[in-house]
């Protein structure tokens, strides 16, 4: 048996996931006591649970590099979260600091996700899809992966890396 099948099946078969989404405008329409509607957190949500998994928290941040690291490390020090998904700011607007406040936290990146994500993008929608700055990392034996703030992005990105979670978790907690 190959060494990546001997992983997939000794990896735990359920997680714990905490879904935060960053949006200004949505963040300014909670902050006003405006309802609003947060479809690439819901999509989030509605994929991970349809795979098995569980969503233990969700939170909705402002586009603010403090923001961003202040909710992953609240995700990172719960101990029922196996994975922290951010949607939103992956873009290249002035607001977008996802990447630019997850990246320098990140153990190891796994740029391989991001390109993927993209080439599958670009058959999708074309040239756009260069402008995604999606990445993935771990972090304390935790995967982070952050998306684009569209639900298709988030479904996108979400049915790709799903079926190697388990599989990068259980590496990633591997001792030796």
């Amino acid at each position: 048996m190959k060494a990546h099948e001997s992983h997939r099946q000794s990896a735990p078969r359920t997680l714990g996931f905490y879904v935060i989404t960053v949006s200004s405008s949505r963040f300014a329409r909670r902050s006003e006591g405006k309802e609003y509607v947060d479809e690439s957190g819901e999509t989030a949500e509605e994929i991970i649970e349809k795979s098995g998994h569980t969503v233990t928290g969700r939170e909705l941040v402002d586009d603010d590099a403090e923001m961003i690291v202040d909710a992953l490390n609240d995700g990172l020090n719960r101990d029922e979260v196996d994975v922290v998904v951010f949607t939103g700011g992956t873009g290249v607007s002035p607001r977008d600091v996802t990447v630019e406040a997850i990246r320098p936290l990140l153990e190891k990146e796994i740029e391989g996700f991001g390109e993927l994500l993209r080439a599958v993008s670009y058959a999708k929608i074309g040239s756009p899809a260069m402008l995604s700055r999606a990445t993935a990392g771990l972090r304390s034996g935790k995967l982070v992966i952050c998306l684009p703030g569209s639900p298709d992005g988030v479904e996108t990105g979400l049915n790709l890396i799903m079926p190697d979670i388990p599989h990068v978790v259980f590496v990633a907690r591997k001792r030796s």
